[in-house]
């Protein structure tokens, strides 16, 4: 083989070795720009499993409460509450729970976090929930008069 055909090999073998560098480099630009997500609401939550939501319901002087437990993966899983009332007839309150995570690597460890949630509504308000922005069942349980949310206790059975 002479010199000249070795060198054309070679030559070659950089143009394909050179080729496959270029091609992969516009792919993987590709495959970030398809991952990008224009609406946060449409990114999927990360999976709690929790698709109902046990509780207390208090109203007192017209404001509906509700007091329970929920079972986070980790300890460093942070139940966040808030609530909304849209006017209407009956009014409609949402209790809407979220998740903070403040770290990225912690222990697997089952732990239960108590929650109070409230809001100022009519005793006839229609009452429901959200976890993580998607509607879960809402499983509650009248107080007796003698409890207060404040220093409630959660047995409930089946």
């Amino acid at each position: 083989m002479s010199n000249k055909t070795i060198g054309l090999i070679i030559g070659l073998f950089f143009v394909a070795v050179g080729a496959m560098f270029i091609f992969s480099f516009i792919f993987k630009e590709k495959a970030i720009e398809t991952t990008v997500v224009e609406d946060m609401d449409s990114v999927p939550a990360p999976s709690y499993g929790i698709t109902r939501i046990e509780g207390k319901h208090f109203f007192i002087d017209g404001v509906h409460t509700i007091v329970g437990e929920l079972i986070m993966p980790t300890p460093c899983d942070l139940l966040n509450t808030s609530s909304a009332v849209r006017e209407s007839n009956p009014e409609q309150v949402s209790f809407n729970f979220t998740v903070i995570n403040t770290t990225d690597s912690c222990e697997q460890k089952p732990t239960t976090q108590r929650f109070l949630v409230a809001a100022t509504a009519s005793e006839l308000a229609e009452l429901n929930a959200t976890f993580m922005g998607l509607l879960v069942e809402l499983n509650l349980h009248e107080a007796e008069s003698d409890e207060s949310p404040e220093s409630f206790e959660l047995f409930i059975k089946g």
